[in-house]
């Protein structure tokens, strides 16, 4: 009796408490989000099952010499899941749209907006004593409202490690909710003539404008904001590797292969935070919302500038494609794309829609680094 006494004080049944079970839930929740709604799928069930692993008593998998751990000391303290998965986008990337029309690089820069309110945002909700964060955490919630999951997981990691699974969590929830969240604002700031507006063909870009570009804007943001380079320079030499033709087999490997290889160990250490003395707490609540405002913020500053920049020139542009603004590439722009169609059933706005996409991603690495120069 002794013996079979021990054996189940050693099992996890005896051993779960509360907290525990409920973050098993939650892991189970990503899980059902992403295999059966199409929720971000490629991050959520690596990230829900590693959660679901992280809580199981008697298994110290996700601390110590647990795999769990390693791999987030490995990938995430280090950085290097983030800047591999910036690479493989930069080779997943045309910048074609955006060359063939500059000015959407200032819809991108716009909705950046939201990151920097809701950095203010979380001071002042701490200010007032509803929460408790710090500068540093303050800096990697704003992030979320870039919309760019390795972007807010690199930040997290470097600033405010301890919140990287509320983070994470949060920020992939988001982007996945793109087509619930931004066309309601789109249609708050827009009348039906704004939206209806048809804009011209893009004009072809030529492929050593597309080879040239990377390295010009590499240089250029590197020497004016140090800390942006190691993200903005993995985007940019995956790109350089997809334009220059001559090593085609590298960027095919970095498109399929160590893309999705980096998916599952970054959602799996990303995972191994998601445990219950980490993620059930107050603040935890506060990133959720806050990720939510800040991605709000992010959808309204980029129509809005569109907008501003219609008063400014001649030649209009549909203020929806501001909303693509946010790095959720291809996402946002498909939001646009099909926005725009309801609006006017000739009006396709994908490919323009896809300057700002691609000009949110570049933003929210400037403004990842901004943060982590002048906060840590």
């Amino acid at each position: 009796m002794d013996q079979l006494y021990q054996l189940w004080q050693g099992t996890g049944i005896y051993q779960i408490d509360l907290s525990q079970l409920a973050m098993i839930i939650v892991g189970l929740l990503l899980l059902y989000l992403a295999i059966s709604k199409g929720f971000e799928p490629l991050l959520l069930v690596p990230i829900g099952f590693g959660g679901i692993l992280a809580n199981i008593p008697g298994v110290d998998i996700a601390v110590g010499n647990g795999i769990l751990h390693q791999l987030y000391v490995m990938g995430i303290e280090t950085g290097l899941f983030p800047l591999l998965i910036f690479m493989g986008v930069g080779a997943l990337t045309d910048f074609g749209p955006l060359l063939a029309n500059p000015k959407t690089l200032f819809l991108g820069a716009a909705a950046q907006f939201g990151i920097f309110a809701t950095l203010l945002g979380a001071l002042y909700f701490t200010h007032l004593g509803i929460f408790d964060f710090t500068l540093s955490e303050a800096a990697a919630i704003g992030i979320i409202g870039g919309a760019d999951g390795p972007t807010a997981i690199y930040v997290a990691g470097k600033l405010a490690p301890q919140l990287l699974g509320a983070i994470a969590v949060a920020a992939y929830s988001y982007m996945a909710l793109v087509p619930l969240i931004q066309p309601p604002i789109m249609r708050l700031l827009t009348n039906s003539q704004e939206r209806c507006i048809q804009m011209t063909q893009l004009r072809d870009v030529s492929q050593t404008e597309k080879i040239i570009f990377p390295l010009v804007l590499l240089i250029l943001v590197a020497l004016m904001v140090p800390s942006a380079a190691p993200l903005l320079g993995m985007f940019c030499f995956g790109n350089l590797m997809r334009e220059c033709g001559v090593v085609d087999r590298l960027s095919d490997t970095t498109q399929n292969a160590l893309i999705n290889i980096t998916t599952i160990f970054l959602g799996l250490a990303v995972g191994s935070k998601l445990r219950a003395d980490q993620f059930l707490v107050l603040d935890t609540l506060g990133i959720l919302l806050l990720g939510m405002v800040a991605f709000c913020i992010g959808t309204a500053a980029g129509v809005l500038m569109a907008k501003l920049l219609n008063l400014m020139s001649s030649q209009k542009i549909n203020p929806l494609i501001g909303a693509a603004g946010v790095s959720a590439v291809p996402m946002a722009a498909r939001v646009v794309s099909r926005v725009g169609l309801q609006a006017n059933p000739n009006n396709f706005l994908l490919m323009h829609a896809m300057g700002p996409n691609v000009a949110g991603v570049i933003g929210s690495a400037v403004a990842a680094g901004v943060l982590i120069q002048f906060v840590s």
